[in-house]
């Protein structure tokens, strides 16, 4: 093998931990993605793991073969550099061959650099036991992969609590433990000895020539796309206040107890031709994923959850299925990919209980088939669209439902929820893709979302009060972005030109999240802002903020591919005022001038007497917080009121322009 080369694992890159001689064995709560297999013993302790378990059949054996020919590149690796046996401690190793003629230890850090070449190869070959102590870790820079490293022991592997663990380790003739509170991104691979694992994280790398998950391809939707509840057959009531984005229907039975003024959708009251068409896509739909072949068995329905991380497959849980906790969906950065879940019993979740979707996941994207009765426990968090075969659904209290619930047969009731059905539903209206920077927050080139980080922002919009007076009911029940910054105002005008478009113009408000890149969404915290409502001159989009001048687009929006987009922070001559509106917050970006802590549209004397004067030293949620990161203090002050002071905003009609002089 020459300097740079990488053995050829064959088969055995699909398993995360694997033995061709020898019992593989788990204790506590691991987190296991990628295969685990034993070619010659058993299998035993492992709860539900994102990959295809092994025992002694024909895939394992392959593997076992793979294995050796891949040991043998290794051993056979020429050595380019020999380093002492104790590894780590701040030691830093360009790519190539090492060889410690003895055993070795891995001591605090040790980087691996490869030196801007993402194909660096690195392989350490160990003639000896290797161990590392506890809180050890591989740290990878400018651009080395975890799929690039290659550890070689001959003998026993022994990873210490809390030890990260990057790249793939192959013990020959002995054992691999892993402990509590271990994460390995790459493979345990033994070709002779028990490989033991407890508590831990462990991950297949990605890369390197690795297959990208996409997932099945989704089903096909037809009508359903626009329905967030609905039943084929069977009655749809709620109970308590409740919040949807979607249509809402049943086609046998009536829909009763849904405020029309909550809807952001059509309620369909008794069964019609919407509901009709539903009702037969909807069987297409479940026929679909009935039939779709799965990948992945997840063997424990009984413990899904607990923290489960899933990549995009297919996967079945053969029973009914207890969700506890928390699961993580992980696209792997590929925000097109699917995942389906499909469930044969019944499906019931704890209270509180959550999917999160991570790397580029989207609600849109994620599908449960369950065979059953579905109930969502109390103040639950769940995404994607759930078809329910000849079941009853149940949104118990405070749920919070990012996707859509559909039943072939069975009653569909809710209770005070919140459900946001994804984007997709060809419906009229104006579909907004904003981007704007608040000035308060902005570091670098992002917003610092510190209000979320501490747990201060609103659950409900905060534009109700004076000047604003927005009677909007958005509300949710969790901040469902760690991204999000604070709540903003959008407010569409209709005029022939942006010096006419005043107040009398104004045609609809929405009060959105701003995300730390500049984003505006939905209360869903992903989906594109849509007003149900049309114009017939110019389109013109106004931006509010509770304590940031508001700023209105210099010129019409423009729709292409159904979405009107419009980017505030891009130039000078963004917004509508230009430098006098606006403010640039580092080279070539701008952002919303802040400190108008009164909301009057105006920067002076007030905002720093009336407002910051007598919040200072308090922390929350304030209007005089002018960089938004919870305390009012010298910094609001001095950072934000007063370069700011005697400005004023300019958006059209609303406030007369005035140069006040500061104190």
């Amino acid at each position: 093998m020459s300097l740079g080369q990488a053995p050829n694992l064959g088969t055995a890159a699909d398993f995360v931990l694997f033995s061709s001689v020898g019992a593989v064995t788990n204790s506590g709560t691991s987190l296991i993605t990628g295969n685990v297999g034993a070619n010659s013993g058993s299998i035993t302790g492992f709860g539900n793991v994102n990959g295809v378990m092994h025992a002694n059949d024909g895939a394992s054996a392959q593997c076992a073969a793979d294995l050796l020919i891949a040991y043998n590149q290794l051993n056979s690796a020429i050595p380019t550099f020999f380093p002492a046996p104790l590894l780590g401690n701040g030691q830093i190793l360009i790519a190539g061959v090492y060889s410690v003629s003895g055993p070795a230890t891995l001591d605090l850090e040790l980087t691996l650099d490869a030196e801007g070449d993402s194909t660096s190869v690195f392989i350490i070959q160990i003639q000896g036991a290797f161990s590392t102590n506890a809180n050890s870790i591989i740290t990878l820079i400018n651009g080395a992969l975890a799929c690039n490293v290659f550890w070689k022991v001959e003998g026993l592997v022994s990873m210490a609590t809390g030890t990260t663990m990057r790249g793939t380790v192959v013990a020959n003739n002995a054992a691999i433990d892993m402990y509590t509170g271990v994460t390995l991104e790459g493979r345990a691979l033994s070709t002779t000895g028990a490989v033991s694992v407890s508590g831990v994280l462990a991950y297949t790398p990605i890369g390197c020539g690795s297959p990208i998950l996409t997932g099945p391809a989704p089903p096909p939707l037809a009508s359903t796309i626009c329905y967030a509840l609905f039943s084929a057959n069977g009655e749809v009531t709620n109970a308590g206040i409740t919040y949807v984005t979607g249509d809402v229907g049943t086609n046998v039975g009536l829909t009763t107890g849904f405020d029309p003024l909550l809807v952001n959708g059509t309620i369909h009251p008794i069964p019609d031709v919407s509901t009709a068409q539903c009702a037969a896509d909807l069987i297409n739909v479940r026929d679909y994923l009935i039939i779709l072949p799965y990948d992945i068995e997840l063997l424990y329905p009984a413990q899904f959850g607990n923290n489960l991380v899933l990549t995009p497959h297919t996967y079945l849980l053969n029973a009914a299925t207890v969700f506890t906790d928390t699961l993580y969906l992980n696209a792997l950065g590929n925000s097109d990919a699917v995942f389906v879940i499909k469930i044969y019993g019944a499906l019931t979740t704890s209270t509180y209980s959550k999917v999160i979707l991570t790397n580029g996941t989207q609600p849109k994207n994620v599908f449960w088939l369950v065979n059953g009765a579905v109930s969502i426990a109390d103040y639950s968090i769940f995404k994607g669209t759930i078809v329910c075969n000849n079941g009853a659904i149940d949104l118990a209290t405070g749920v919070m439902l990012d996707g859509r619930a559909l039943t072939t047969v069975g009653f569909l009731s809710t209770a005070a929820i919140t459900a946001i059905m994804p984007p997709g539903c060809p419906i009229p209206g104006i579909v907004l893709n904003i981007k704007a920077f608040l000035e308060g927050p902005f570091v670098t080139d992002q917003m610092i979302p510190f209000l979320n980080t501490l747990g201060n922002l609103p659950l409900a919009q905060p534009y109700s009060n004076a000047p604003w007076n927005y009677s909007g009911a958005e509300f949710v029940s969790s901040i469902p972005d760690p991204d999000i910054v604070d709540w903003v105002l959008v407010e569409l005008r209709d005029a022939s030109s942006a010096a006419s478009a005043g107040n009398a113009t104004m045609i609809d408000r929405q009060a959105a999240f701003i995300h730390s890149d500049g984003t505006i969404t939905n209360i869903d915290g992903s989906g594109m802002l849509t007003f149900l409502t049309t114009y017939s001159q110019d389109l013109f989009v106004v931006l509010w903020h509770r304590n940031h001048l508001g700023i209105m687009s210099a010129v019409p929006l423009t729709e292409s591919g159904g979405v009107y987009s419009y980017d505030f922070t891009s130039s000078a001559t963004s917004v509508y005022g230009g430098i006098l509106a606006h403010k640039e917050v580092a080279t070539g970006i701008w952002g919303m001038t802040g400190g108008d802590g009164d909301s009057n549209g105006e920067v002076n004397n007030v905002d720093k007497n009336d407002v910051w004067n007598a919040q200072a030293g308090l922390a929350g949620y304030l209007a005089g917080d002018f960089n938004m990161d919870i305390e009012v203090n010298n910094g609001d002050k001095n950072d934000i009121w007063l370069p700011n002071a005697g400005k004023g905003g300019q958006v059209p009609d609303l406030y007369a322009a005035k140069c006040y002089i500061p104190e």
